[in-house]
């Protein structure tokens, strides 16, 4: 399959409502509840919103016809460990999680969307400031991020997946980076990886996704 590099940048305004994002605050039907999940210690928590995709956008870079081609895929994780935050008590690590680690969600439409901000005990944004997204077939520059849609396992250090995984791809993969207002670090700069079966793949399923932690 072809990668979609994903190429992040502070916009100039803000990001437009169901456009594609990177932080900042998902945009979700109206009345649709914010995904959270309930930890080892049986304490509710709301995933971490990575980022979201407008698959219209997406479209023109998708040359193998994977995604749907309209409405929005929207990714979150536990991942409030990698970026500082220590309240939570799960963490995904180095072996390929459960499905509870990771939500995406795919909307066929943007009708009648609102953002939905989380805020902290001091009223602020729990999310770092948005980030405007947009693609490209290669990774522009060569120490670049490498944050990617469809991404080979470049990073991985062994020839596949644990068993039963051993064909799943990578859905997409987040790299370590930093901004004005976080640093995102997976184990020593390494990259976060949401994984899928090919099979739900070809269906357009994403209920089923799992996540990884890479180190390099």
């Amino acid at each position: 399959m072809t990668p979609i590099h994903l190429v992040l940048s502070k916009p100039y305004e803000r990001v437009e409502q169901c456009a594609s994002r990177f932080w900042g605050n998902p945009d979700l039907p109206k009345d649709y509840a914010y995904p959270t999940y309930i930890d080892s210690e049986g304490d509710e928590y709301p995933y971490f919103f990575v980022c979201q995709i407008n698959l219209e956008e997406l479209a023109p870079y998708d040359k193998d016809n994977v995604f749907p081609h309209k409405g929005l895929l929207s990714f979150f994780a536990k991942i409030d460990h990698y970026l500082g935050y220590m309240a939570q008590t799960d963490c995904i690590g180095g072996a390929i999680s459960g499905p509870e680690a990771v939500k995406v969600l795919y909307f066929p439409d943007t009708e009648d969307f609102e953002e939905v901000v989380l805020l902290d005990d001091d009223d602020e944004p729990t999310s770092p400031d948005e980030l405007e997204v947009r693609f490209a077939f290669e990774l522009q520059e060569e120490y670049g991020d490498d944050h990617c849609l469809l991404s080979p396992p470049n990073h991985r250090e062994w020839e596949t997946w644990d068993h039963p995984y051993e064909d799943w791809e990578i859905l997409l993969q987040v790299d370590s980076f930093e901004g004005s207002d976080f640093v995102l670090n997976f184990m020593d700069f390494g990259v976060f990886d949401f994984l899928i079966s090919p099979k739900a793949l070809a269906r357009r399923d994403f209920s089923d996704v799992r996540g990884i932690v890479l180190s390099t």
